[in-house]
């Protein structure tokens, strides 16, 4: 098993579950430490646990001097916490509206800024972000969602910029429609959950959804100190619903 992040902290928000769970166990197999930030961060393994909300800045400051000073810093900053939100424009309210960009687009600012003066003592910093296909691709009924996802997508860019000459890497990982907690309790909700389980698989041109586990590994590459040179990087693990054109399957 590789080991390239051994004597490295690794903070990952949103991390009790689903993408941000997986990425904590891959990372952690890699020799991190891991600092799980959840606003329920109940985890069964030897992580340090922080509870926090990304929309209240004083609870992300207090987590995060938290994490540096039970592990001694922060060198990698996966910005995952995000919440989703169903609908085009005419059926979202101004709170809907405020309430997601506050937690997906401000909530990863608010934690960068505070892990900042961290990241700027690594040797290895780098910050992923977790964006989304929705910020490339029009899907149905995800307006708000797609519109607080191409945020993600220009923020990681303007701050890539912003801090590549400090020695901050910062990148993002643009999933397909991955098999979360999330997309199960939206599955549970239809009319036809087998048929819509089928529609979300055939969504992505390999059949099937994407796996937390394989978004998880993605983020390790962009994260990893062995990639040194990839920096500003928007990486999709969507099956290939961003680039490719299928034609219906043959019977």
């Amino acid at each position: 098993m590789s080991s390239e992040f051994e004597g490295l902290v690794a903070v990952v928000t949103g991390g009790a579950s689903g993408i941000g769970l997986a990425t904590a166990h891959e990372l952690a197999s890699r020799g991190a430490s891991i600092a799980v930030l959840d606003v329920n961060p109940a985890v069964d393994e030897p992580w340090l646990a922080v509870e926090a909300d990304v929309t209240d800045t004083e609870s992300v400051t207090a987590a995060i001097e938290t994490v540096a000073n039970e592990l001694g810093g922060v060198d990698i900053l996966i910005n995952n916490a995000g919440i989703g939100a169903v609908g085009s424009v005419e059926g979202l309210d101004d709170a809907q509206w405020a309430r997601v960009f506050d937690v997906n687009v401000t909530g990863m600012a608010r934690v960068t800024s505070a892990a900042l003066p961290w990241l700027r003592q690594s040797s290895h910093a780098a910050v992923v972000n977790t964006c989304s296909i929705a910020a490339m691709n029009g899907l149905p009924d995800r307006a708000l969602y797609s519109a607080s996802k191409g945020a993600v997508m220009s923020l990681t860019l303007a701050m890539a910029t912003d801090h590549v000459r400090e020695g901050i890497r910062v990148n993002c990982v643009s999933p397909g429609t991955v098999s979360t907690p999330w997309i199960g309790r939206l599955l549970e909700q239809a009319d036809d959950p087998v048929a819509e389980r089928a529609a979300l698989d055939a969504r992505q041109a390999t059949g099937k959804m994407v796996e937390p586990e394989e978004v998880a590994r993605a983020i390790a590459y962009l994260a990893s100190p062995l990639s040194v040179s990839t920096a500003g990087t928007i990486l999709d693990v969507d099956g290939g619903v961003t680039r490719l054109r299928m034609r219906p399957a043959k019977d």
